[in-house]
């Protein structure tokens, strides 16, 4: 996988991670929001479930010698988890990390342009724009070695 690929997987990494509290707050409306976030965690369990059953290459007997708090990290996001560990050591922390969060506030934006899943619309003023210029440029700096 070349750093591209990986580069691009981390932006819609940071893409998936702004979009999620927007569905599970959508799905709340009709549910409940301890309900959605059990259905969220639920979905999520059963992808990863599926994820280790197909390549998964470790143990999970090993949850055995686990310390109670390391079990309590939940699923924000499977495919953000997975995305950085196996992002971090191939373009560095800061780098993911920039991408993630130039992501984010790229996704973050666009969804309060539209008032996307319902919520409340903010408009993507040019302020807002500049900013999300220079935090993109500065992602892009973050990936040069």
């Amino acid at each position: 996988m070349t750093n591209l690929v990986l580069v691009l997987l981390m932006a819609f990494g940071g893409l998936a991670v702004a979009i999620q509290p927007s569905i599970n707050a959508r799905l709340a409306q009709k549910v409940g929001s301890f309900e959605s976030s059990l259905i969220s965690f639920a979905v999520g369990t059963l992808a990863m479930f599926l994820v280790v059953l197909l390549v998964g290459r470790g143990s999970l007997r090993g949850v055995a010698a686990a310390s109670w708090w390391e079990l309590t990290g939940g699923l924000l996001g499977a495919f953000f988890v997975t995305m950085t560990i196996i992002a971090v050591p191939r373009v560095g922390t800061a780098a993911v990390m920039a991408i993630i969060i130039a992501g984010q506030l790229l996704t973050g934006a666009l969804l309060d342009q539209f008032g996307a899943f319902g919520l409340r619309q903010i408009q993507l003023t040019p302020l807002r724009g500049i900013g999300i210029l220079l935090l993109c440029l500065g992602a892009g700096l973050m990936i040069r070695k």
